[in-house]
């Protein structure tokens, strides 16, 4: 009997140590993580690509801010302006970490054109990942079936930055900085 219940908690132990292993080593688990650390932390910048009067979101406060976050999903709303229908959330899921942007009418209500996003590749680090358009994004957005969107945290996790490229183009890069307020 003594011998059983060792060999389960060298077991249990080895188990463990095994899966904090593979999660230190999982640079998208370690990216999930620096930025839960962030959570109610309010970043604020603008957009610095495409040059200014190139965009829509051109010469308007953005401002993201680390809002929710729990074992499995971080939620950011994503103000352009006074326009606050954008949330980004990243979540773990079975295949990898997901980023996803739900769009929102003042009501609450989905926009048409929700839930797009995707997959991090195997590329990302530990401050860094990119997120590969998929199947759902190139059904209701076509042209964004080559989407890549990557965040990425400055190393003292200051600054975020949110950039897209489609085609292995950039489209827009915006650089949030944390607010002191």
């Amino acid at each position: 009997m003594k011998l059983a219940l060792s060999l389960s908690v060298f077991a249990l132990s080895f188990a463990f140590s095994l899966n904090t292993t593979a999660e230190e080593d999982n640079p998208q688990l370690s990216f999930f993580n620096a930025l839960s650390s962030l959570c109610g932390e309010r970043f604020e910048g603008k957009m610095t690509f495409p040059t200014e009067g190139q965009d829509s979101f051109a010469g308007k406060l953005l401002v993201a801010t680390v809002k929710s976050c729990t074992d499995t999903e971080i939620r950011i709303p994503f103000h352009v302006g006074e326009n606050r229908s954008r949330t980004w959330l990243i979540t773990k899921t079975d295949k990898g970490l997901q980023l996803k942007h739900d769009h929102r009418h003042e009501d609450g209500t989905p926009d048409e054109i929700n839930m797009y996003g995707g997959l991090a590749n195997d590329r990302g680090s530990d401050l860094s990942q990119s997120f590969e358009a998929d199947t759902h994004t190139a059904s209701i957005i076509p042209a964004a079936s080559t989407n890549v969107w990557s965040m990425s945290l400055s190393d003292d996790k200051r600054m975020l930055t949110y950039h897209l490229e489609r085609h292995n183009a950039p489209r827009f890069t915006a650089e949030l900085h944390m607010s002191d307020k």
